[in-house]
């Protein structure tokens, strides 16, 4: 049941609480579970995205606001492919939160667990993108103000999968991430995470969360970072010795591809190339990838067939600008799938 409103507020000038949202939740069953930040994405694109100091005035080629944070680009991502998604964030009472849970009601993202908070301003990341490569300025806003108790029972114990996205920016959910996941296992769910990037350029915050994943997502400078600066491959064997066993490492490699590497299981890793498209932007390019992962897992497919179905849909998602308006759904997953045949074990 997609589109519900949502209806958990905070008393003015309070913190937000969980318990409107599980109430307008009870009834709701989605098959994957998203929790995490929700913002706009402001993306500036062309060559003259490059600011000068000084009050120098420059014309851009395209500015437009579209759904931003990894958390919701995931949800739509994965609900395009097919399977029922209930999103599970906090946005202020404000444009940009209206503009947030608009974008998600039309693309079918239930959004009855969404938590409104007048008291804090919905969060927003300016994406300058020159074609080259990007910068992001992000004012956290209601970010980082996700709790363990917005997630509604009821969601968690009907869904097949949960998926946290912007671990290091979850200020209020980070610590209580490990409780959620064993709570999710415990319930019969799958679970996944993507960290993004940590602003504070620690990195250790998030080792103590990977032994209670099953599957963990992190691009080649989020590898490094994690792991003192090893290459892909190593970082990937060096992050799975700290999960459980049989749990999975994804490194994605932009125009590379990915690597996946089982932990505890030498023989199960593989590697695919990226799938050749015409690139506009790469904005959320890594979240419709982990959409596309998740939706090979839950659809019973084998780990490269996963890594495969997760680098065409990345791939896909970067034919438009922001990050969601050329998510693919199964018949182009399967088009693409098709010109996609190169699986090599590392």
């Amino acid at each position: 049941m997609t589109g519900q409103p949502a209806t958990g507020r905070a008393a003015p000038g309070g913190a937000a609480t969980g318990s409107a949202a599980a109430g307008a939740a009870g009834t709701v069953k989605a098959e994957v579970l998203v929790v995490g930040e929700l913002n706009v994405d402001i993306v500036v694109s062309g060559a003259g995205a490059v600011p000068t100091f000084g009050q120098h005035e420059q014309l851009v080629d395209d500015c437009r606001v579209t759904l931003g944070s990894s958390s919701a680009i995931f949800a739509c991502g994965v609900r395009r492919l097919g399977h029922t998604t209930a999103m599970v964030g906090v946005i202020g009472d404000d444009l940009f939160g209206t503009a947030v849970r608009d974008a998600l009601r039309q693309r079918q993202v239930d959004t009855s667990a969404v938590v409104v908070d007048p008291s804090i301003p919905t969060g927003v990341t300016v994406i300058l993108n020159p074609g080259h490569d990007r910068a992001l300025l992000t004012f956290p806003g209601s970010i980082g103000a996700t709790r363990r108790d917005h997630v509604p029972d009821a969601l968690l114990r009907g869904a097949r999968h949960l998926h946290v996205g912007s671990v290091f920016l979850q200020r209020d959910l980070r610590p209580e991430l490990p409780r959620l996941f064993d709570d999710a296992r415990a319930a019969g769910l799958s679970t996944s995470f993507d960290p993004n990037w940590d602003p504070t350029g620690r990195w250790s915050d998030l080792l103590p969360l990977l032994p209670h994943a099953d599957i963990i997502f992190v691009n080649e400078q989020e590898a490094a970072a994690l792991t003192g600066g090893q290459a892909a491959a190593h970082a990937a064997v060096a992050l799975g010795r700290q999960m459980r066993p049989d749990s999975t490492v994804v490194v994605k490699r932009g125009a590379k591809g990915a690597l996946a590497v089982r932990a505890g299981r030498a023989d199960d890793t593989w590697s695919v190339p990226a799938l050749g498209v015409g690139v506009v932007d790469t904005t959320g390019a890594g979240d419709s990838f982990d959409a596309g992962f998740i939706h090979g897992a839950l659809s019973g497919r084998s780990l490269p067939e996963c890594l495969a179905a997760g680098a065409a849909c990345g791939s896909l998602s970067a034919r438009a600008s922001g990050g969601t308006a050329a998510q693919p759904d199964e018949r182009e997953l399967a088009e693409a799938l098709a010109r996609l045949t190169t699986e090599v074990a590392l």
